[in-house]
C-alpha cells in the first residue's frame, strides 16, 4: 500500500512472529501501533466478541519504548469507542489471566526476551491468546485501518509527518490499577498452602524483568527464603532457551556473592525473561549453578501436576517423551510456537474429559488447557506461557521429596541437549 502523503519516512508494517507483533522500536512509531490496535478492536467487535465493561486491559514490560507504545495503543481502544484499563508493568501471563478472568480483550506491550532496540504488541481475546487461526481476520481488519489513516490529509489525521501522536492528541495513561498483580498471586496462594515452600531458600536475579517484584513476594509468601539481587534500571534481555556461558558466570558470580554476604546455602537461583512468562531455573551442584532447560523442567512440573496429557513442541529433548511414557502420560507433538500447543490442548479436551491437559516450550513457559488440581484445591486453566507456575512446581515437588534440584532433575533419561539461535538469520530463506 502507497504511504500516506502526511508522513516524511517509508512505514514498516508490523508483522505476526509465532506468538504476537514484533519489530525494530524505529518501526514502531504510534501510527503503525495505534492501526494494528485499533484494527484489532475492530475484528474483535465485528467478531461479537463480549464486553459489557466497555474496557480493554492494557499494560507492558520495563522496557524504554514501552510507555510510549502503550500510549499509542491507548489512543487507538478510545477511538474504537473503549476504555484503556491500565494495569501498569506486569507479567504478560497476569495480564492474559486478569483479561480472562474479566472477559476483556487485552492488549500487552512486550518483547519479552529480544533486544530493547526491539519491541512488540501481544493481543489478548476475552477467550484467550489469538491463535494462529484468528491472525487473517485481524489481518484483513488492519488493512482497513490502515487504508482508512492513510487516507487522511495532514490537516485530518492525528499524528505528525513523524508518526508521531501531535502534541494536542497525546494523553497520559490512567493511574495504574493494582488489581491485575494481586489477582494473579492470589491464583497461586489460594492453591499452594502458605507453608509449601517452608526451609527453602532461593536467590532472585531480578535484572529488569516485569515481574521481578511481583513474583518473588509471591514464592516469600509461601514460606521460602526469598534474596533479591542484581536489579537493573538498564534493559537486560535474557533468553530463556539460549542461556549462554557468559550468562552462567554472571549467574554464579550473584550467587557467590549472596551467598557470602547472607551466609546462605540456596536451594535455587531464579528468575524470568524480560515480561516474566519464561523461568529461568537453577540449582546448585556441589556449588556450581546449574541450569534446567525448559524441556526437562515442564517434565518435572507435569509429573507434580500430575498430568494426563502434555502437548509438546516437535523440537522437544527426546528425555521428555520418554519420560511421559513412563508416567503414563499421553504426550502430542506440535509445531514451535504458544498458538499450536494451545490448540492442540483444545483438540484433546474432548476426546480426554476428566485429565489434566498442559503444555510447554522449550523456553521452560508453562501452559495449562484445563483446571488442575492441587492440595485439593482448584487452579483454573490459563493457556498461555506463565513462568510462576513451574517456578513453585518445581520448588514444590524438591520439597516433596526432600530432594535437592539437581537430584530431582537426575531421574529423567539422560539426554544431552542445547538449544541456540541464528542472529539476523532472513526470514525468507526459512520461508
Amino acid at each position: 500500500m502507497r504511504k500516506p502523503a502526511f508522513i516524511n519516512y517509508e512505514p514498516v508494517p508490523l508483522r505476526f512472529g509465532t506468538s504476537g507483533l514484533r519489530g525494530n522500536v524505529t518501526d514502531m512509531t504510534d501510527l503503525e501501533v495505534y492501526i494494528n490496535t485499533l484494527g484489532y478492536l475492530r475484528c474483535l467487535a465485528a467478531a461479537g466478541a463480549p464486553n459489557s465493561t466497555g474496557a480493554v486491559a492494557l499494560a507492558g514490560d520495563l522496557r524504554p519504548s514501552t510507555q510510549r507504545i502503550m500510549r499509542a495503543a491507548a489512543r487507538a481502544i478510545a477511538a474504537a469507542g473503549l476504555r484503556p484499563e491500565h494495569l501498569g508493568p506486569l507479567p504478560t501471563p497476569a495480564l492474559t489471566y486478569y483479561a480472562m478472568s474479566r472477559h476483556l480483550p487485552g492488549v500487552m506491550v512486550t518483547g519479552s526476551h529480544i533486544p530493547f532496540s526491539m519491541n512488540g504488541i501481544k493481543y489478548v481475546k476475552p477467550a484467550g491468546e489469538v491463535l494462529k487461526a484468528d491472525e487473517p481476520g485481524i489481518l484483513a481488519a488492519v488493512a482497513e485501518a490502515r487504508a482508512a489513516e492513510y487516507a487522511k490529509t495532514a490537516g485530518q489525521t492525528i499524528f505528525t509527518a513523524a508518526g508521531e501522536l501531535k502534541p494536542a492528541e497525546q494523553q497520559a495513561l490512567p493511574p495504574a490499577e493494582a488489581a491485575a498483580a494481586e489477582r494473579y498471586a492470589r491464583r497461586y496462594l489460594d492453591v499452594f498452602p502458605p507453608g509449601a515452600l517452608k526451609g527453602m531458600n532461593v536467590l532472585y536475579y531480578q535484572h529488569s524483568a516485569v515481574g521481578r517484584d511481583l513474583l518473588p513476594s509471591v514464592i516469600e509468601r509461601l514460606g521460602c527464603r526469598v534474596d533479591r539481587a542484581g536489579r537493573s534500571e538498564a534493559f537486560i534481555a535474557i533468553d530463556t532457551e539460549d542461556i549462554t556461558a557468559a550468562q552462567l558466570e554472571t549467574l554464579q558470580a550473584l550467587l557467590n556473592a549472596e551467598s557470602e554476604k547472607h551466609g546462605v546455602e540456596y536451594d535455587a537461583l531464579i528468575s524470568t525473561d524480560g515480561d516474566s512468562d519464561r523461568p529461568l531455573v537453577c540449582g546448585l551442584e556441589r556449588g556450581t549453578v546449574k541450569f534446567f532447560n525448559g524441556d526437562l523442567l515442564g517434565a518435572v512440573v507435569a509429573e507434580y501436576l500430575k498430568a494426563g496429557v502434555a502437548a509438546v513442541p516437535v523440537s522437544a529433548n527426546s528425555a521428555v517423551a520418554a519420560h511421559l511414557a513412563h508416567l503414563g502420560i499421553e504426550t502430542i507433538s506440535t509445531r514451535i510456537g504458544s498458538p499450536y500447543v494451545i490448540q492442540a490442548m483444545q483438540e484433546a479436551a474432548p476426546r480426554c474429559p476428566g485429565k489434566a491437559i498442559v503444555s510447554w516450550e522449550a523456553n521452560g513457559g508453562f501452559l495449562t488447557g484445563t483446571d488442575l488440581t492441587i492440595n485439593g484445591r482448584t487452579l483454573t486453566a490459563l493457556p498461555t506461557r506463565d513462568a510462576l507456575l513451574p517456578i513453585l512446581a518445581v520448588l514444590a515437588a524438591a520439597r516433596q521429596h526432600n530432594a535437592a534440584l539437581p537430584a530431582l532433575f537426575s531421574r529423567l533419561p539422560k539426554r544431552y541437549g542445547k538449544a541456540g539461535l541464528l542472529d539476523n538469520f532472513p526470514p525468507e530463506t526459512g520461508g
